[in-house]
């Protein structure tokens, strides 16, 4: 009963560390962390290769040991998948979203739309619902906006810091805001 034990208790440990692991590539993915967690992978293969060859008895165990074998590889094989695309320069990293401040923090007008476009945009989306039928409320100034705010947030990530321009069109029956760049 105390192998038993003593068994759990190490995966408890090992799913707690591959957590931690996970944390840490994650980090190192998104710029916060500097280096690469190579030491605490190569640690934790051999941690897990210890018990390959180990007979445990216990189905429970056993099954759990091969889940948390199963998910590091698959956890490996996405963190290779992610440094591949580090080392070809095709990975971006989202620090963006990490330094940019929120609309709780700045106000409503601090992604760039101005209150009178949004309110302009707002009312001819609710003629154009009308114009089409719908029932129920067009959605409110606050949502127009921050979807405004997430559109050029989307444009300049794809095309740099160009203005672009919002209206509305009716396509299949519904009115849509469509974003355009200024020319």
């Amino acid at each position: 009963m105390d192998d038993r034990r003593k068994l759990a208790n190490e995966m408890d440990e090992l799913q707690q560390d591959m957590k931690e692991l996970e944390v840490r590539y994650e980090q190192y993915f998104a710029g916060i962390e500097k280096r690469e967690p190579y030491r605490e992978r190569s640690e934790m293969a051999r941690r897990l290769r210890r018990y390959t060859n180990r007979r445990i008895i216990q189905t429970d165990l056993k099954f759990r040991y091969q889940g948390l074998t199963s998910r590091f590889m698959t956890y490996c094989q996405y963190w290779d998948r992610i440094l591949r695309l580090i080392d070809d320069g095709k990975y971006h990293r989202h620090t963006a979203k990490l330094s940019r401040p929120t609309v709780a923090e700045t106000g409503p007008a601090a992604g760039g739309s101005k209150p009178n476009e949004v309110e302009k945009l707002h009312a001819k989306l609710s003629e154009a619902r009308k114009a089409c039928g719908l029932d129920g409320a067009a959605p409110s100034v606050g949502k127009v906006a921050a979807f405004l705010d997430a559109q050029r947030e989307k444009i300049r990530s794809r095309y740099g810091d160009q203005p672009v321009e919002f209206s509305v069109e009716v396509s299949a029956g519904k009115p849509r805001i469509k974003v355009s760049l200024k020319k």
